[in-house]
């Protein structure tokens, strides 16, 4: 085959997972932000690929210090800090067009020390990480704000029944079993949207609790059921955010046979399995939501 009939495709690069933590000191009572930055840039990079010519490859290095350096002024939120990193990017250099910046932000609480919340002092809190990703192409802005590793329980109010069966099916039907998972969810911001009304972190607090409250109303008929309820939850509140994407295994919990103990088990002992699990994903949206498939490209593990 003649290299004429080759061509160079989609690309992208950058300086992935930076982790920055910030210490603010403007008083003795300590503020601690803590991210893990990834920036990917797009734009005119042929020359670079096809002929080894690197002037306009801005180096990942100095990505990498442009986070540290922007990290200096404050993080506030990540989605924030990823709209200065891209603003600064696609107007401080002509050739990139556009790219990708996505962080990931770990929370720490204050440590209770003698009856109060200690200045300087934290614990990490290891309920969940809050996710965000920005994406520029040309004059579209895309945000997707989001979070992982949420595990969450409930102890009844759960069935699984009524489903198809085969020779290969050996599951007993139950209209009372535990119902577990880890949340991965991540919401996507109305296409246009300024950016500069909305509190981030305000937004993010008030979304995780809807889907908390959104898994605990109802009886569950199945985790595809309760994905749907706490989707909706969300968007009903939330005018501003057209859709929201989960991911969400079933992490199952299976009755132990205590019979040969001598001892009965009124659905009390259970065994918690890791795997094999089912994986439950699916978008929930607005029927006139705009389509943004380029905000989801690299976002693995969503519908």
């Amino acid at each position: 085959m003649s290299s004429s009939n080759i061509i160079l495709g989609h690309n992208q690069y950058g300086k992935a997972e930076v982790r920055v933590v910030k210490i603010t000191r403007d008083t003795d009572r300590h503020e601690i932000e803590d991210l893990n930055v990834t920036s990917q840039l797009r734009g005119d990079f042929e020359a670079a690929h096809l002929e080894g010519d690197n002037a306009h490859v801005v180096a990942t290095d100095t990505q990498k210090n442009t986070i540290y350096a922007f990290a200096r002024e404050g993080v506030g939120s990540p989605e924030a800090f990823l709209l200065r990193l891209g603003e600064h990017f696609t107007s401080s250099f002509d050739w990139v067009t556009g790219g990708r910046w996505e962080a990931e932000s770990y929370t720490w609480d204050r440590i209770q020390a003698h009856g109060s919340e200690h200045d300087h002092s934290f614990v990490r809190n290891g309920q969940e990480v809050r996710t965000a990703v920005l994406v520029r192409d040309g004059a579209a802005t895309h945000l997707i704000s989001g979070l992982k590793d949420l595990t969450v329980l409930k102890s009844t109010q759960s069935g699984f029944v009524g489903y198809p069966k085969d020779k290969y099916t050996t599951l007993p039907e139950t209209t009372d079993r535990i119902l577990a998972t880890d949340v991965s969810a991540r919401w996507r911001f109305k296409t246009g949207t300024d950016f500069s009304t909305l509190d981030f972190n305000k937004s993010y607090e008030d979304v995780k609790g809807l889907l908390l409250e959104g898994f605990t109303e109802k009886y569950s008929h199945a985790l595809q059921q309760t994905l749907f309820d706490m989707g909706t939850k969300v968007l009903e509140a939330h005018s501003e955010i057209d859709e929201i994407k989960f991911s969400m295994p079933n992490k199952h919990h299976f009755l132990v046979d205590l019979s040969p103990f001598g001892l009965d088990n009124p659905n009390e002992v259970f065994f918690a399995a890791d795997r094999p699990y089912g994986l439950i994903e699916a978008t929930v949206q607005r029927d006139d939501a705009t389509p943004a498939d380029i905000a989801w490209s690299g976002i693995a593990g969503f519908c």
